[in-house]
């Protein structure tokens, strides 16, 4: 295999590598990683606050644990063996979106992560989808906590009816996309599927209350669905994410994230096709992804999100110092506050909406500020050995004529090589 496909490998597929040395077979190395879940990290306890303390430390001590959250998660991408099944982890919270920009959703952010996501990354989307669904965040982030069914015993005490916002983006975001053929009367009737689905107010976890769920039959995308309580949405999210529309929209995530803003047909149709012949298995789903010419394109048809670009530079660099600041911190400052993206949708994954002139602007700025504080770093060598023969020959000379360590630093990070992928 060429050094260019290892390079490919290394950015376009994970997080980058300072050297290439180690990959061997690109393909294989990629692979391997799918194997297995990808590991968790594990979080700093939880401040204990005592009733004493004063309203402003403890938003202070609530403040720091959320950082360190972020940090220690950070930590784990820049160290992680796997760095394909971890870009996995970040595209699927992205696509199962809970953003921290809701008070109560904020804690749950990391927790969302780990036991939604992490644990299905290289598993069935199907798994994933359920998990997604009915954690605290997700309930709470869409609203499904104050969803009652207008003739469950709660319903007809009560004022409060249906809440359409979680069936709403189950079927568009999450499940079908959409162009995936639903209608509003499937969103109404999913989202009665949904009523009784809330969050317990002592222990924070999910649980199932009959009293607000609404009875009767349900007919979801032509399907009758029987009254059947808590095991009503199960049936449907099985059902939905064994659609062709499940399997096209999955297909087409992948394929936009990993290779092109507008993805080639034929790739989606090949990774579709893999989707519904395993039955929704991610793992086998990106080995296609990885068996398909056109994911091996030698040029740099993607944007590093900021994020990516940040966990990139501490990867290649070896850094594990002030991690919040030039990942979490540095990230905000390009446009992407991690952890909580404006809307369900979640981050945009096409170049155009961060490629303004003031969007790249902070990006040199960024290189720069981060180059100021690396110890003296060869960044010629960095260069050739991270990216080899992908490095075209104009950053090659602007690195080579750089008149100190620290602006050649810089001009490596803003190169469009390490800036794309």
């Amino acid at each position: 295999m060429s050094l260019v496909q290892q390079s490919i490998a290394a950015h376009r597929f994970g997080l980058g590598e300072p050297s290439l040395a180690g990959i061997g077979d690109p393909v294989r190395w990629l692979q391997a990683q799918l194997a297995a879940p990808p590991p968790p990290w594990a979080p700093p306890p939880k401040p204990v606050h005592g009733e004493q303390d004063a309203e402003e430390t403890r938003r202070r001590r609530y403040r720091d644990w959320l950082r360190d959250e972020a940090e220690a998660r950070w930590i784990h991408q820049i160290d992680s063996a796997a760095p394909f099944a971890e870009r996995l982890v970040i595209l699927w919270c992205n696509h199962f979106t809970v953003s921290a920009l809701r008070g109560p959703v904020a804690p749950l952010v990391g927790a969302f992560e780990r036991d939604a996501i992490r644990p299905h990354a290289c598993g069935r989307f199907g798994d994933m989808l359920q998990a997604a669904t009915l954690h605290p965040a997700m309930l709470r982030y869409l609203d499904n906590v104050q969803s009652v069914g207008p003739d469950s015993p709660a319903g007809n005490r009560g004022k409060r009816g249906l809440n359409e916002n979680l069936a709403r983006e189950l079927l568009e975001l999450h499940a079908l996309g959409v162009d995936g053929g639903y209608s509003q009367d499937d969103v109404r009737a999913l989202a009665a599927v949904l009523t009784g689905w809330t969050v317990d107010a002592d222990s924070g976890e999910t649980r199932f209350d009959a009293r607000r769920h609404q009875p009767g039959a349900k007919h979801i995308l032509g399907r009758r669905y029987a009254e059947d309580g808590e095991g009503e949405i199960h049936a449907v999210l099985r059902d939905l994410a064994a659609t062709p529309a499940c399997a096209r929209h999955v297909a087409d995530r992948l394929a936009r994230h990993f290779v092109a803003d507008e993805p080639p047909p034929a790739l989606v149709r090949a990774l579709s096709r893999r989707y519904l012949d395993s039955g929704g298995d991610l793992a086998e789903v990106c080995r296609a992804l990885l068996a398909h010419p056109q994911a091996w394109d030698a040029g740099f048809p993607k944007l590093k999100l900021p994020e990516e670009l940040g966990l990139s530079a501490y990867r290649l660099l070896g850094l594990r110092q002030r991690v919040f600041e030039g990942v979490g911190a540095g990230a905000q400052a390009m446009g992407q506050r991690v952890g909580a993206a404006p809307s369900p949708a979640g981050w945009p994954d096409r170049a155009e909406d961060w490629l303004g002139t003031d969007a790249m602007w902070k990006r040199i700025e960024w290189a720069a500020r981060l180059a100021g504080r690396v110890p003296a770093v060869d960044a010629r060598s960095l260069a050739e050995s991270s990216l080899a023969e992908r490095l075209g020959p104009a950053s090659r000379a602007e690195i080579a004529r750089a008149d100190s360590p620290r602006q050649a630093l810089t001009l490596f990070l803003a190169a469009p090589e390490f800036q794309r992928r």
